[in-house]
């Protein structure tokens, strides 16, 4: 019997690689994660993650996946001055059907600066001195066969040097830039199909100096685009994170981009469905430069589907499937992804259909904020679908009417809204939309008539003042 210590190899060590590192770590006697970057020492942007710049949300579900990684990370985040907002009675929210209105929390989020989130969750990781990392390296090529990987040989970036490292598991979690395609190339493994759905969006950010009595109790602010209406989507959001500071994100869809200077940024805000965003951000401070980004589409790559696959390799996170950020899934989404390897690991260690189970597990986690993402950003003008699914074809108009019911009705609903939210946080699956209470409340119609006015209270008015 070998005595080899076992090994695990992780490409990218951003929120998805870490996540894959501490699970790995649960099954294997060491992780190396590999990553282009030098890793900050602290809550700091990085190259290799420009979009870290714009908002982001940590949904429930996610954050329970995290916190079961990573217990106390919750707990840390909030200590460093992120936000725990209630879904819905801490948003006030246009959503495409209308004003929100702000139940009882029945799910939340958490709304933090990607930087924080990053290092929190990296400095616990790393805590661990069987989990290291080789910086400033990048993957030359996989080792091994179509059929099973020995390890992979890396090249660091600054002496130009390669190194040889086995592995028992190799697992791609290095984002929307990943090159797997062509590492697999070599081996013999064929061309995976890819789903693509580009409404073009656009994103611009600013940072502002929330007004001082509002920056602990103010609550999120978003004007989404309604889809429906056959004009570019413009939507804006008004995140509260840590250190007093709110990241405003304003995004736009093709022909409806969000513009870089100062004057346009304020005149797209104050250009909203609603002026609520603009006039927000006319009580605060802007902070720094407005910062642009349009790597956006939705996208989804089926290695999943591949007859002839390493058995020892797995994807995830935006390596596999990528969605629009405006929706929020993507850190939950690879949440999800790390829990199913997780689980896969505890009961397939050592069979051969291990990656193969990992990877069907994986899709099925990701399908829910796929189909969420994709089926809206379709109905943009001038979005560019390259899809077989057909959801996103022959389906789509009769699951188009069920969410414009779903989202109708959860206006002024608790108990759809409620479920609505589970779905949204990606802590229910869209399922559960079809449960006969669900099915009951959409027949019987809205509870109350619709808000007109966005639902702030006098005393949030008061707090901007």
């Amino acid at each position: 019997m070998s005595t080899k210590p076992s090994h695990g190899a992780v490409i990218g060590g951003g929120l998805a690689g870490m996540l894959t590192a501490r699970a790995l770590r649960r099954h294997l006697d060491r992780v190396t994660v590999i990553d282009r970057d030098d890793l900050p020492g602290g809550p700091e942007q990085r190259k290799g993650v420009p979009q870290a710049r714009h908002a982001h949300l940590l949904w429930s579900g996610g954050a329970r996946i995290v916190e079961s990684l990573l217990p106390g990370t919750v707990e840390r985040l909030r200590a460093a001055g992120a936000h725990r907002i209630g879904v819905q009675s801490d948003m006030v929210n246009l959503s495409p059907y209308g004003w929100q209105r702000r139940f009882p929390e029945t799910q939340f989020l958490i709304a933090v600066s990607r930087p924080l989130l990053d290092w929190t969750v990296r400095d616990q990781v790393l805590a661990d001195d069987n989990i290291t990392v080789l910086e400033r390296t990048e993957v030359h090529e996989l080792r091994g066969t179509s059929g099973h990987l020995t390890g992979l040989t890396v090249r660091h970036l600054d002496s130009g040097d390669t190194t040889a490292l086995d592995a028992e598991i190799v697992v791609d979690a290095s984002g929307r830039g990943s090159r797997l395609r062509q590492w697999i190339a070599p081996l013999g493994v064929p061309q995976p199909e890819e789903d693509v759905v580009d409404s073009g969006i656009t994103y611009s950010t600013r940072l502002y100096r929330a007004p001082e009595r509002a920056a602990a109790r103010f609550p999120m602010v978003s004007v989404y685009a309604d889809h429906r209406s056959g004009v570019p989507g413009r939507s804006g959001l008004i995140l509260p994170i840590e250190d007093g500071r709110w990241i405003v994100t304003l995004s736009g869809t093709r022909g409806g981009e969000p513009p870089t200077d100062e004057a346009g940024f304020t005149a797209f805000a104050e250009g909203l469905r609603h002026p609520l965003v603009g006039e927000v951000l006319a009580t605060a401070e802007p902070e720094g430069p407005v910062r642009g980004s349009r790597s956006t589409a939705n996208r989804r790559i089926h290695y999943d589907r591949l007859e002839r696959w390493p058995d020892n390799l797995i994807v995830l996170g935006d390596a596999f499937a990528a969605f629009n950020p405006v929706y929020g899934h993507g850190m939950s989404s690879a949440a999800r992804a790390v829990a199913v390897l997780d689980r896969t690991l505890r009961r397939q260690s050592g069979k051969p259909e291990l990656a193969r189970t990992a990877m069907r597990g994986i899709a099925a986690a990701i399908d829910d904020p796929w189909i969420l993402a994709a089926s809206q950003d379709v109905f943009y003008p001038d979005c560019r679908v390259e899809a077989k699914d057909p959801r996103l074809s022959e389906e789509l108009h009769s699951r188009q009417d069920f969410s414009e019911r779903i989202g109708t009705v959860g206006l002024s609903d608790p108990l759809v809204s409620a479920a609505s939210a589970g779905v949204t946080t990606l802590a229910a699956p869209v399922s559960s939309l079809q449960s006969p209470a669900v099915l009951n409340a959409l027949r019987t119609g809205p509870a109350q008539p619709p808000l007109t006015e966005p639902p702030l209270t006098e005393g949030e008015w008061a707090l901007l003042r």
